[in-house]
Order: structure tokens, then C-alpha cells, then sequence
């Protein structure tokens, strides 16, 4: 018989399945084509479900339910939590870009988004390998659908393949290297598996073996080098709305898979995962960096961002263990990887969002070039839009500058050597980085406009829009109470 701490720890994920269902059966009797009442009721359900998560996280309990398959631990739930937020906030700022491009003839957008975020909750809150791959493809299964929403479109379809034919790989390397660990230990159960590899009595080369392939796999959901190659595709293919929404939350969800299989479940083997994490961490921050200079397509230029971005995230994660001591190190070398996280999560909604306001009916902005004389048409836009570069930058006192210093602290905080050559590396490649963000800020101020015209925004997308660029601000003034946060849920979920 299941308890009741079970269903305590899966209830948020339980209404957000059942409310799914329940809005793509009420969805088909509207006929409106900006679905407003679909839109509405989505909004208040992720509220509600977002609502849920915190009041669990603040409760500061860790409860392993359905015979330890999942856990509800405070990094889970304020992960999950911030998802639900960002997955609002990309409904807030997509459904008018969505609706002049006929992306609304049904409620797909609204539903799959939600499906698409339970696959993120299951992901983020799974202590089994099972559990975890099927929120991994309940998660990836509906970013293909939503990455093809406008089927007439040749560009988004061919995103859509090639996404698909990439993730299905990435996918099948996870598998196997879950396969092996399953073969190695005899068990799916992450915490019996910690177990089983900290006895010592299992042969040293299965794992690695493994453990290559599960890397593989989770490099690939966070875009890192060399398994990045479908991140500026997809961006650029996608319709801008459904690039926010595989581009924002996913990377939190991501980032707690990283953290339950290799941190949770393989720490004994952290000498081995931390080389690998390392060299691609090195290859992430010289391919993102290097190759964004070269773009004129604003989109793709913020795919390989993103790649540069994932770089420091690894670089947090590979920090945490030296010299064999797992946990001196690992509460603030962690933390603040996932503050990073969380910051980057945030800044690219309100990149994305002012991008989308841009968008106006029949025009896709996605060049730099669009971008031209945009303080001339909207100071308070083209204001939103230079925070956010700045902060992805590490211009202080932005939030990104805090987020780039807290890794940079965990990394020499180490004492190893390497470790130190590698934070002078990183702040190297963030100098060439600042290039291709100043020279967009370039193009938006001192650029002649291409278009006399405002931009015109619902009011629902000013209001968010302002309250993202003034969190980033304000975050990047007083960082303590986020640092705080993520310190406290990690040092819980360690010490569990």
C-alpha cells in the first residue's frame, strides 16, 4: 500500500498532470484564436502547481516515496518551482508571437508546454533510472512536437528533424550507459547504487565504462562541446517561442539529472567524472565564445551563448571533489553551479521575451541587424535587452557577474593548481565574450533604426518583462538571499 508521504511529495506533479488533461479537453470547445481561456486557466493552474513546489522546498523535508523511486528534497523542489516560473513566463511572452503565426489553431502550444514540464518535474525529482529517462523523454517527446507547431514553415520542420535525430542519439548513449551502471550493480535505485560503488567491490572499468556513456548523454541535454552541434540549429529553426522554451527551463532539469547520477549516485567515482566534465567545460567556453563572433543571426548567436554558459555551469560541477575529501568543497562548489543556473535561466527569458516583442506579425527578428536604432523606438526594450547582455557578459553589479565570480570562488577555493589555471582561462574567454554582446548594444544604440515604428506589447508581457530585467538588476545588487538558497538545498541534499 502507498503512503501518505508518498503521494505528499508527487501531488504538485499529480495536479499538473491531471490539470493538462483536463485544460487540452476544455481547449477544444474554444473557438477564440488567441485562446484566451486556455491561456488563463494555464497560468493559474502553473501558478498554483509553482505554489505547491515552494511550499514544499520551504519545508525544508526530504521524503523518499514509491519504494525510494522518487525523491522530494529542497534543490528538487525550488528546481521545479523555477521551471513552473519560467515556463509561465515563456507562455506570457510567446502566446502573441504564437498567435499571429497560427500557432494557436489549437491548444498544443499551451498543452504540450505543461507535458513538457512534467517531464522536467519527474526528471528533477527521480532516484530511480527509470524514473528519470522517462521524464527525460516525456520532456524531449514534447519539445519535438512544439519545435514543429508550424508545420507550414519549411525551416522549423527541418529544426524539428534535426533535433529529433540528435536527441534520439544523445538519448540511446544515456540508455546504455544507464544499461551498464544497471549491469555493474544490480540495481536502478540511485542511492542503493552509491552504495554499491562506494563498497569498492565492483570493477573499476564496467563503471567508467558506463559512467562515458551516461556523461555523453547528459552533455548532450546541456548542450555542452562536443555534443552541441543541434543547440544553434534548433535555436535558429525553431519559432522564437518554442527556442525560449527548450532554451530556458529544460536547463534546470537538466542540471538536476547532472546532480542525481553524478553526484548522488556515482560520487565515488567524482576523479573520473570531474576529467570528463572538465574537458568539456574547456571545449564549451572556446567553441561558444569563439564561433558567437561570427554570427549575424541573433538567435544562433545566443545558442552558442548558451554553449559558453553550460561551460561555467561544468565548471562549478567539476569542483566539488579534491583530493578524494567529497564534501569540503562540494556544498559551495555545487551551489554554485546551480545559482548559475537559475541566473542564466532567468536572463534568457527576458533576452528571448524582448525578442518576441520585436517579432511583429509577418517579420521574425532574429538578425542583430533587426535589432538596429531599437533605443530610438523603445528606450525601455532596448534598456531590458542591454541588462540582460551585460549580465550574460559578467558585467557587474548584473546578476551574471555575481554567478561567474561564485564559480570562479569554488574553483580556487580548491587550492589545486589546475584549478586556478583554469579560472584565469575562464575569465580570459569571458573577455572575448564581451565582444559579440557589446557589439549587439552597439547595433540597438548607435545604429540608424530600419523601422520608425514603437513597439507595441500587450500588457501582461510589459509587466512580466520589466519585473525579469528588474529581478536581474536587483538580483545582481543582492545576490546573498539566491546564494543562500541554493547553498542551503544543497548542503540538505547532501547530507541526505
Amino acid at each position: 500500500m502507498i503512503d501518505k508521504l508518498s503521494w505528499i511529495a508527487v501531488y504538485p506533479d499529480i495536479v499538473l498532470l491531471v490539470m493538462a488533461c483536463v485544460i487540452a479537453l476544455l481547449d477544444l470547445g474554444i473557438k477564440s484564436p488567441m485562446r484566451g481561456t486556455t491561456y488563463v486557466f494555464t497560468l493559474l493552474t502553473l501558478a498554483v502547481v509553482a505554489y505547491m513546489q515552494a511550499d514544499l522546498a520551504l519545508s525544508e523535508t526530504t521524503i523518499y516515496a514509491f519504494g525510494n523511486m522518487v525523491v522530494s528534497d529542497p534543490m528538487g523542489n525550488w528546481l521545479k518551482c523555477f521551471a513552473t516560473v519560467a515556463v509561465m513566463v515563456t507562455l506570457v511572452y510567446g502566446r502573441p508571437y504564437a498567435g499571429h503565426r497560427g500557432m494557436l489553431r489549437g491548444g498544443e502550444f499551451f498543452t504540450l508546454s505543461m507535458f513538457a514540464l512534467l517531464g522536467m518535474s519527474v526528471m528533477i525529482s527521480g532516484n530511480n533510472l527509470l524514473v528519470i529517462y522517462t521524464g527525460l523523454e516525456l520532456l524531449t517527446l514534447s519539445s519535438y512536437a512544439l519545435v514543429a507547431l508550424r508545420r507550414d514553415n519549411a525551416t522549423a520542420t527541418e529544426a524539428a528533424m534535426k533535433y529529433f535525430v540528435l536527441g534520439a542519439l544523445a538519448s540511446g548513449f544515456l540508455l546504455y550507459g544507464m544499461s551498464m551502471l544497471y549491469g555493474a550493480t544490480g540495481t536502478l535505485d540511485i542511492t542503493t547504487m552509491f552504495k554499491a560503488i562506494a563498497s569498492g567491490q565492483i570493477r573499476h572499468q564496467v563503471l567508467v565504462f558506463g559512467l562515458v556513456f551516461v556523461v555523453a548523454g547528459l552533455g548532450f541535454k546541456l548542450g555542452a562541446v562536443p555534443f552541441h552541434m543541434w543547440i544553434p540549429d534548433v535555436y535558429q529553426g525553431a519559432p522564437t517561442a518554442i527556442t525560449l522554451l527548450i532554451g530556458g527551463a529544460p536547463k534546470l532539469a537538466a542540471f538536476a539529472i547532472v546532480m542525481r547520477l553524478l553526484v548522488e549516485g556515482m560520487l565515488p567515482l567524482a576523479f573520473d567524472w570531474q576529467q570528463m566534465l572538465l574537458v568539456l567545460s574547456i571545449g564549451s567556453l572556446v567553441v561558444g565564445n569563439l564561433v558567437a563572433i561570427a554570427q549575424t543571426n541573433f538567435k544562433r548567436m545566443l545558442g552558442y551563448s548558451t554553449i559558453s554558459q553550460m561551460g561555467f555551469v561544468l565548471l562549478g560541477l567539476m569542483s566539488g571533489v579534491v583530493n578524494g575529501d567529497a564534501l569540503s568543497f562540494s556544498a559551495n562548489a555545487y551551489s554554485s553551479a546551480m545559482f548559475y543556473v537559475v541566473t542564466y535561466v532567468l536572463t534568457t527569458l527576458a533576452s528571448f521575451g524582448v525578442l518576441l516583442l520585436l517579432s511583429q506579425e509577418g517579420f521574425e527578428s532574429e538578425e542583430i541587424a533587426d535589432l538596429a536604432g531599437l533605443n530610438q523606438r523603445s528606450p525601455l526594450y532596448a534598456g531590458v535587452m542591454a541588462v540582460c547582455l551585460l549580465s550574460l557578459a559578467g558585467i557587474p553589479p548584473l546578476v551574471g557577474f555575481y554567478a561567474k565570480l561564485a564559480v570562479l570562488q569554488a574553483l580556487i577555493a580548491s587550492g589545486q593548481n589546475i584549478h586556478l589555471a583554469i579560472a584565469v582561462f575562464a575569465v580570459l574567454m569571458s573577455l572575448i565574450g564581451a565582444f559579440y554582446y557589446l557589439r549587439v548594444i552597439k547595433v540597438m544604440y548607435f545604429d540608424s533604426p530600419i523601422t520608425a515604428s514603437s513597439v507595441v506589447a500587450p500588457l501582461d508581457v510589459r509587466i512580466v518583462l520589466c519585473l525579469n530585467g528588474a529581478l536581474i538588476l536587483g538580483l545582481g545588487l543582492l545576490p546573498g538571499g539566491l546564494l543562500a538558497l541554493c547553498g542551503n538545498a544543497v548542503r540538505r541534499m547532501l547530507g541526505t
